[in-house]
């Protein structure tokens, strides 16, 4: 541990301070259609210091240790003109820990970058060889970084994470009708992720191509069977983010819909937020404020029983902090985020349960959605329809909307295979983007489902 990093607290005038310190190395490779758009590796070494003096926050940033302790005096002096009441944060003892990557089977930081390359070429060039492909999308990324946290209260947090991940994605066209399907891949576990995905690719084809084909859904209320893919984006989206306590502090009115002990749906439903998943996209040992990390019940047995927390949120609610303060850099101050958000899996066949269904929707996959409140609206990247028990015709523009608290009243029915999903794209909030998470779920079933359509 730096011993300059807690001589510099030392400096500090403040109720509680902290330092944090990352090295950061990132290789980024992009083709669009038949151009390389990037090829990039860069470093950099950052850091940053919070103070909190009555209540308010200081924070300054840094890229270079010189002259560390003025920017503590810095950040304690934002924080006195700021701070007007009293200083709260929940307990948590002090962690002194070294945490190393675990060992994956090939670290992407000792592939050569014309390896990755050549990867990303071959896979870009298979989507184009295709048929009705009017252009192509194939990005990789991968980023190490290795942070230091300190704070006035004693704790000393050394991690390290490598991520790596790919996402490739194909637009068809036929005239006027354009067509998109893509498969992205991500998280903690090394380099073999991105590779062995040309099968993924041609099956990328294939679905945008296939859509050409497709006619729009009609409009109108279904049951719909969600896949993973959705069902997890569903769970992060619509409720993780009303599971945020900056979120429901700072909004009376969802304050009173998130009530502890209320129930939001069916017995069999339980959402769980667990950043200690191993190798997961969203998984770390501790915080960005250097809380441990645990799993967290958000939803159980269908009764709101928790939510996610900082330090800061859960003195101020009354509740146990969860380890859920995440920066996507030092350069920026932790909020409340989501880590590894899911859907715990039931009993349910996925043929049994389409079986059972008669008629409805089956939805794959999320091309993007809005929430506002508790509505929500996704997109499906494909769907089918269901008739008499049995998959049917491929439809297109499917778009669920709805209440967030009746859709998880009206799950009815939960798979047995659970999916998880991390990727290149992240998890957006206040301007910090992209956060590292992963999504997760079996397939569900939800009734009277609302379907925008033709």
């Amino acid at each position: 541990m730096d011993a300059s990093l807690q001589n510099a607290l030392a400096q500090a005038r403040a109720d509680y301070a902290e330092i944090h310190l990352e090295r950061r190395a990132t290789t980024q490779i992009a083709y669009v259609g038949k151009e390389l758009e990037d090829i990039s590796q860069f470093s950099s070494v950052a850091g940053s210091v919070r103070a909190l003096v009555k209540g308010g926050w200081g924070f300054v940033s840094f890229h270079s240790l010189d002259d560390l302790p003025h920017r503590v005096r810095m950040a304690c002096e934002q924080a006195a003109m700021v701070g007007q009441t009293e200083s709260h944060l929940a307990p948590v003892p002090p962690a002194v820990a070294r945490v190393v990557q675990a060992t994956v089977a090939t670290d992407p930081r000792q592939v050569p970058l014309a390896d990755k390359e050549a990867l990303a070429r071959r896979y870009n060039q298979r989507i184009l060889a295709h048929d009705h492909v009017q252009t192509s999308s194939v990005r990789y990324r991968d980023a190490a970084v290795q942070s230091t946290f300190v704070s006035t209260e004693g704790a000393e947090v050394e991690q390290e994470a490598v991520f790596c991940g790919m996402a490739v994605a194909a637009i068809a066209r036929d005239g006027a009708n354009v067509q998109r399907a893509f498969k992205q891949v991500g998280d903690l576990r090394g380099y073999p992720i991105c590779e062995g995905l040309d099968d993924e690719c041609d099956r990328v084809v294939e679905r945008a191509v296939a859509l050409l084909a497709a006619e729009p859904v009609q409009g109108g209320h279904y049951t719909v069977i969600a896949n993973p893919v959705l069902a997890g984006v569903f769970a992060h989206e619509a409720f993780g983010h009303l599971s945020e306590a900056d979120f429901v502090y700072e909004n009376p009115q969802l304050a009173e819909i998130m009530q502890l002990g209320k129930r939001f749906g069916p017995d069999p439903l339980s959402i769980v937020d667990d950043p200690t998943l191993d190798g997961m996209a969203g998984s770390y040992r501790y915080d960005s404020e250097g809380t441990p990390a645990r799993p967290t019940a958000l939803i159980k047995d269908g009764i709101l029983t928790s939510r996610l927390h900082s330090r800061e949120t859960a003195a101020r609610m009354g509740e146990e902090p969860t380890g859920n303060a995440r920066a996507i850099t030092c350069e920026y101050p932790p909020i409340v985020r989501m880590s590894n958000t899911y859907i715990e899996p039931r009993d349910w066949e996925f043929g049994d349960l389409v079986a059972d269904t008669g008629d409805g929707l089956y939805a794959c996959g999320s091309i993007g959605g809005q929430t506002d409140m508790e509505m929500f609206t996704f997109s499906a990247e494909e769907a089918f329809l269901i008739k008499d028990g049995r998959i049917a015709d491929r439809v297109r523009e499917v778009v669920l909307t709805g209440n967030v608290f009746e859709t998880l009243a009206n799950i009815d029915a939960i798979g047995n295979d659970l999916e998880f999903l991390g990727g290149l794209g992240g998890c957006g909030k206040e301007g910090q983007f992209p956060l590292r998470v992963s999504t997760g779920a079996p397939h569900i079933r939800i009734r009277n489902c609302l379907v925008g359509g033709r």
